[in-house]
């Protein structure tokens, strides 16, 4: 989760917002990491569920959200906002569990990069999506190239990449009223959503004091963490530098996986992630105003 990005002239930032963003980065990735060791315990769906209700408790002792209370009239956008939230966790921890963390994060990443280039005219941006195509035809065993990864697995990050999409356009409806509380907000309906699917699988474990404490760390890390240092670096750093530092992501989800997970990648794999990434710049590079990150 981000706030909206305020961009500022590149002169006005210094090292420390380009440092802050990466520790960002690195904190999201290796709390998906922590997630997936709590796999054989609580599975994809109970540490999704401990996320987000842990995530969202953190957020709102950060932000307060009760004191601004949203209109009436937001809280379809809201809702929908939290929804999404819910399905893109549920579907990224399900995806994780069968593939590895880089591949996974670079699936996922084409959500927001085709939401990027929506409705544009340009050839250039074109290419961009051709490019990402390209990188996810690498990453698909479906194409008989990456033959070891799980089919279900790749469909499940797609989806969840989709649900990123739509989580970017249901935040800036929803952010417009609420600013950075949309989060808390958003955060505690998907955490109320992901009771059904979690509950069962994580109800034995609520006395055990080292699954607890795995579940918190992996809060930590996922959302209040990332959250706070994205809070402080946002407002020195030009939303350009923001989108094209981002693009960066996969490439840190895959040294997590390998540094964290043991999880090793062959060249074509390594190249549709590359493919990925470089589409993801290029649409940040191309564009002609930065578009505002979820709130």
């Amino acid at each position: 989760m981000t706030s909206t990005p305020i961009a500022n002239p590149q002169a006005q930032m210094g090292a420390m917002p380009v440092l802050g963003l990466l520790g960002s980065m690195l904190s999201v990735q290796v709390g998906a990491a922590f997630a997936k060791g709590l796999f054989p315990v609580l599975g994809p769906e109970g540490t999704t569920m401990l996320r987000l209700a842990i995530g969202a408790l953190m957020l709102a002792a950060v932000l307060r959200p009760w004191k601004v209370l949203p209109s009436r009239k937001n809280l379809p956008w809201l809702a929908a906002y939290g929804i999404t939230v819910c399905a893109m966790n549920l579907l990224f921890y399900a995806a994780l569990q069968r593939i590895p963390l880089g591949i996974c994060v670079a699936l996922e990443f084409t959500g927001p990069l085709f939401v990027a280039t929506l409705g544009s005219r340009r050839l250039l941006d074109l290419v961009w999506v051709g490019l990402a195509i390209a990188g996810i035809a690498l990453l698909s065993p479906f194409a008989g190239i990456s033959r070891g990864l799980d089919p279900l697995g790749v469909a499940l990050a797609l989806a969840a990449g989709a649900c990123w999409g739509l989580y970017i356009i249901f935040a800036q409806k929803a952010g417009a009223e609420l600013g950075a509380r949309t989060s808390a907000y958003g955060m505690a309906i998907a955490a109320v959503l992901a009771l059904p699917f979690g509950f069962g699988a994580a109800q034995p474990y609520f006395g055990d004091p080292h699954v607890m404490a795995g579940a918190a760390v992996v809060g930590l890390f996922s959302s209040a963490l990332p959250f706070y240092l994205e809070m402080l670096v946002l407002a020195r750093m030009p939303a350009r530098v923001y989108g094209m530092l981002v693009c960066l992501e996969p490439a840190g989800a895959a040294l997590t996986g390998f540094l964290f997970l043991a999880e090793k990648l062959n060249l074509l794999q390594c190249a549709g992630i590359a493919a990925v990434i470089a589409a993801a710049f290029g649409t940040a590079v191309a564009a002609r105003r930065p578009a505002p990150s979820p709130a």
